[in-house]
């Protein structure tokens, strides 16, 4: 799938991996719209890389498919990456009791039910469209996590969240194909995002070395590489790829 001249929509593009995508695409020659709950993040991302916003949450078809129709206004829209999501640890059984059930929907919810409600209304939009070179009419990756394989304490419902993601990518995959449509899904590991950035330096140190190489802690710009390589490499489909450096998480 070529990158210049698509349209192309990056969900969380307002900051993050999800900036670093929106960045790499919009570099390449797409026209991209960033979907962000944070209106004026999105507008700021959008601004910075010449690109359209659109303020929104995954969960809400209403917000995606006003998102979408944006995306498409321009150019064919045949890119689509998932970076939104959440992941706010909890046990759980913690010293307040058992973990509200709520907590665990909400993450749910937005991880795995927001990433099939983007991929489900944008493969919709794609199939109206005329396939171009080997047939292809879109490209959709998603972002699930190295927790999906071995998630610590504390992340039960993030691992359930990103373990579907994986789980529903070889599927997606097989009904998309017969239209042209492929679908990749990167599982990151530890990445430099404005959450950890807030961290303390020694920390980001300390979480780097248990990368065993290179012992540091994944740059935006590797998981929009890895992106780049999975738009544009037309074999590459069905596949999870972990992104992390060799790391096996421990326990805690």
């Amino acid at each position: 799938m070529k990158i210049q001249g698509s349209g192309a929509l990056v969900t969380g593009g307002g900051s993050g991996l999800g900036l670093a995508v929106a960045q790499m695409l919009a570099d390449a020659g797409a026209e991209v719209t960033v979907l962000d709950r944070n209106a004026e993040a999105a507008e700021a991302a959008a601004k910075a890389i010449g690109g359209r916003a659109a303020a929104g949450d995954v969960t809400s078809e209403e917000d995606v498919q006003k998102a979408i129709d944006i995306a498409d206004s321009g150019a064919p829209l045949r890119i689509v990456v998932n970076c939104a999501g959440i992941g706010p640890p909890e046990k759980m059984v913690g010293k307040n009791g058992p973990m509200p059930l709520a907590n665990f929907e909400t993450v749910i919810k937005v991880n795995l039910i927001g990433t099939f409600n983007v991929a489900r209304l944008a493969s919709a939009r794609m199939l109206d469209r005329d396939p171009i070179d080997d047939n292809a009419r879109g490209v959709i990756v998603n972002t699930a996590s190295v927790a999906a394989f071995d998630g610590q304490i504390g992340q039960t419902a993030y691992s359930a969240s990103k373990g579907g993601i994986v789980g529903m990518t070889l599927p997606m995959a097989r009904e998309l194909a017969r239209s042209g449509i492929r679908v990749n899904t990167i599982a990151p590991g530890i990445f430099k995002t404005p959450l950890l950035a807030s961290l303390p330096e020694d920390v980001q140190e300390s979480l780097g070395h248990q990368v065993p190489y290179p012992s540091r802690l994944g740059d935006p710009a590797d998981f929009a590489n890895t992106v780049k390589f999975m738009v544009e490499t037309q074999y590459m489909n069905g596949e999870v790829v972990r992104l992390d450096g060799a790391i096996r998480m421990a326990p805690k």
